[in-house]
C-alpha cells in the first residue's frame, strides 16, 4: 500500500486542461486500460459500444447539477456577495458557502439578484445565521421557499475553477449536464456521463448493452483538496446517494449471467460501493463518507469509465485502487504525452 498523498500526483501542462467541451458529447477520446495485460490503447467514446461485450451494464449517476451559483449584496454595505448553495437542512435552513470582501456577521441580509437577469427588479433576500467551524454558512431563507425553485430563478451552473469562466454560458447550461440528469441535487456534474448521447446509449442497447441508474448528490467536498499527508489519515466528505431495488436486481442478475458492471464515473462506483457495504443485495439510500484507496477490494463493479483527475485527489486515488498507482501514472503520462483533455470538459478513459 503507498499510503503517501504525494505518491498520487503528477504534472500537468495548463494547455491541457478542458475549458470547452468537444464539438458533440462523443467526439471525446477514449483511452483503453487494461489491467490483465497492462496495455493502453486509444479509442473515441463513440466506439464505446465495442469495446464493451453484449451483457455487460452500463451504471449511470442521474443526479442533476442544480444552479447553486449565486450573487448578491449585502444589504448593509452594498458589497458585492457570492454564494454556493450546497443543501437544505432538516430545519430547512440553507447551508452555503459564501465570499465577500471584509468580514460578514450573522445576522446579515444579502440580497441576491438573478445570475442571468442582473438589472430585474426581483431580489431573494437570504439571512445569515450563522458560520460553522468548516466555513459553512447556516442561511434562512424566506418562509415557504422551496430552494430548487428559488435556485432556478436566481442562480446560475457551478462550474469549476479550472474553467476559468466568470458565468456559466448556455452552452455549459445544456453540455454540463448529463443526457439522462434527472435528480435536483448536486453543485458538480458526474463528468463521465457527459460523453453520453441518446444515439450512444441506443447503440448500447443494440449490441446488448443495458444501463442502469443510481444517485449521488455531488457535494463540496469534490472542490476540496486531500489535506492531509497520509491516506490512511483522510476523512471523506460525507454525500447523499440511492441505489434502488431494481437497479440493484439488475446488478445481480448482469453479474449472475457473466456480464460486467461498468460503472460510468467515480460517483457511481462510490455509490454501488457504498451498497456493497451495507449487504449483499445493493439497496441502499442514505449518506455515504466511503473514501476508496489501495489496498481495496471492489465487490460491485467490474470495470470503470472515468474522466482524467486533477493530481492528489480522492478520485485519482479511488481509480488507483481498482488499477494500481504504478499503472495509472502510467496512462496519465502517456494521456499528457498523446494531448488527451484533462478534468471536466475533457476525455476519458476506460479501465477493464
Amino acid at each position: 500500500m503507498v499510503d503517501e498523498l504525494a505518491e498520487y500526483d503528477y504534472t500537468l501542462p495548463e494547455d491541457l486542461i478542458a475549458r470547452q467541451p468537444t464539438t458533440r458529447r462523443d467526439d471525446a477520446r477514449l483511452m483503453v486500460v487494461d489491467r490483465q495485460s497492462r496495455s493502453i490503447r486509444h479509442h473515441h467514446i463513440r466506439e464505446l459500444p465495442e469495446l464493451l461485450a453484449p451483457g455487460d451494464r452500463l451504471v449511470f449517476n442521474n443526479s442533476r447539477v442544480l444552479p447553486a451559483r449565486l450573487f448578491g449584496q449585502r444589504t448593509a454595505t452594498g458589497g458585492r456577495w457570492e454564494g454556493l448553495y450546497l443543501e437544505t437542512d432538516s430545519r430547512g435552513a440553507w447551508r452555503m458557502l459564501a465570499s465577500t470582501r471584509g468580514r460578514v456577521r450573522p445576522g446579515e441580509t444579502i440580497s441576491v439578484y438573478s445570475a442571468q437577469q442582473p438589472d430585474s427588479p426581483e431580489r431573494l433576500e437570504l439571512k445569515l445565521i450563522d458560520r460553522d467551524s468548516e466555513g459553512t454558512w447556516i442561511v434562512e431563507a424566506p418562509p415557504g421557499s422551496d430552494p430548487i425553485v428559488a435556485l432556478q430563478a436566481f442562480g446560475t451552473l457551478p462550474l469549476p475553477p479550472y474553467i476559468e469562466r466568470p458565468l456559466a454560458t448556455p452552452d455549459d447550461q445544456e453540455r454540463y449536464q448529463t443526457v439522462y440528469a434527472r435528480h435536483f441535487g448536486s453543485v458538480a456534474a458526474p463528468t463521465a456521463g457527459l460523453h453520453f448521447t441518446p444515439e450512444l446509449l441506443h447503440r448500447c442497447r443494440e449490441r446488448g448493452i443495458e444501463h442502469s441508474f443510481v444517485t449521488l448528490h455531488v457535494g463540496v467536498g469534490t472542490f476540496r483538496p486531500i489535506s492531509v499527508t497520509r491516506l490512511s489519515e483522510h476523512r471523506m466528505h460525507s454525500e447523499w446517494c440511492e441505489v434502488s431495488a431494481e437497479t440493484a436486481q439488475e446488478c445481480r442478475q448482469t453479474r449472475a449471467v457473466g456480464g460486467r458492471v461498468v460503472s460510468v464515473g467515480t460517483t457511481s462506483t462510490r455509490t454501488l460501493e457504498s451498497a456493497a457495504r451495507h449487504g449483499d443485495q445493493l439497496v441502499f439510500r442514505g449518506p455515504t463518507n466511503l473514501f476508496i484507496s489501495p489496498p481495496w477490494t471492489f465487490q460491485a463493479i467490474d470495470v470503470q469509465l472515468t474522466n482524467f483527475h486533477l493530481p492528489r485527489s480522492s478520485l485519482l486515488v479511488m481509480i488507483s485502487a481498482l488499477a494500481g498507482r504504478d499503472l495509472i501514472l502510467h496512462a496519465y503520462a502517456e494521456a499528457i504525452r498523446e494531448h488527451y483533455r484533462f478534468y471536466s470538459y475533457g476525455d476519458a478513459m476506460l479501465i477493464l
